[in-house]
């Protein structure tokens, strides 16, 4: 399903309208390995063998049994105090959120805007009809099938898939008059290039241990892991108020 935001003009108090992308570092401090390792490998395995439509025809089992350990391990972690932290920001002000993560663990902090660039892990879809999505939290294996008959597959987007959600994602950050970057090293496309559409009086703040720009102008950048620089930036976006 398609996820539209429409932000909440009704909402007491409501003074700003923050984006929040976030990456891998969001998710690192509950437990969730980020993407790749300094190697290129994911969990051992070069990402074009699990993580691509070519992999998956090569060997559909390493893929299922790839994401099936995915699903397990989210299972068994918790949002973090940062995913909590922003989840709060909904009491003030219009939150949407755009995550590269495939994990739900904004959803389960209390976020209720929550746009997945990549696909979740906790969802599946037809091999053939790709509106065709189920919630899934167990293992899928190969003659899992949808209503249809077709094979399901991780509702994943994968390396050389379109990623569907990005013109909603492009229109959220151009509503937005605050961005709130956090844990990624914003290198990976498409979703690297969301910041160049932020307006132009949009303040931006860029949260990671090892940022890949510097503060300048509109951008300030915050040095730090999630857990403690998400509480930095929430302290100076309230000086604002």
């Amino acid at each position: 399903m398609h996820c539209y935001y429409v932000y909440n003009e009704d909402k007491k108090n409501v003074e700003m309208k923050i984006a929040v992308l976030t990456g891998a570092g969001m998710s690192a401090e509950s437990g969730l390995k980020t993407f790749r390792d300094s190697n290129g490998l994911w969990e051992g395995h070069d990402v074009m063998e699990v993580a691509s439509p070519q992999g998956f025809a090569k060997d559909p089992n390493l893929v299922l049994g790839f994401y099936n350990q995915r699903r397990k391990q989210l299972l068994e972690v918790k949002p973090n105090s940062a995913h909590i932290a922003i989840a709060e920001l909904e009491k003030e002000h219009d939150v949407f959120i755009i995550t590269q993560n495939v994990d739900d663990l904004h959803e389960r902090a209390g976020s209720t805007n929550v746009l997945h660039l990549h696909g979740e892990l906790l969802k599946v879809r037809s091999t053939v009809i790709k509106s065709s999505t189920l919630d899934w939290n167990e293992d899928l294996n190969l003659g899992d099938l949808c209503k249809d008959g077709y094979q399901l597959r991780p509702h994943i987007v994968w390396f050389g898939e379109a990623v569907p959600e990005m013109d909603n994602a492009i229109r959220t950050v151009m509503q937005s008059n605050l961005l709130i970057i956090i844990g990624t090293s914003m290198q990976v496309y498409p979703a690297a290039g969301l910041m160049q559409y932020a307006k132009s009086n949009a303040k931006i703040f860029f949260i990671d241990p090892n940022p890949s720009i510097n503060s300048k102008g509109k951008i300030t950048v915050i040095a730090d892991k999630a857990t403690s620089g998400v509480p930095k930036a929430i302290e100076e976006i309230n000086k604002v108020k």
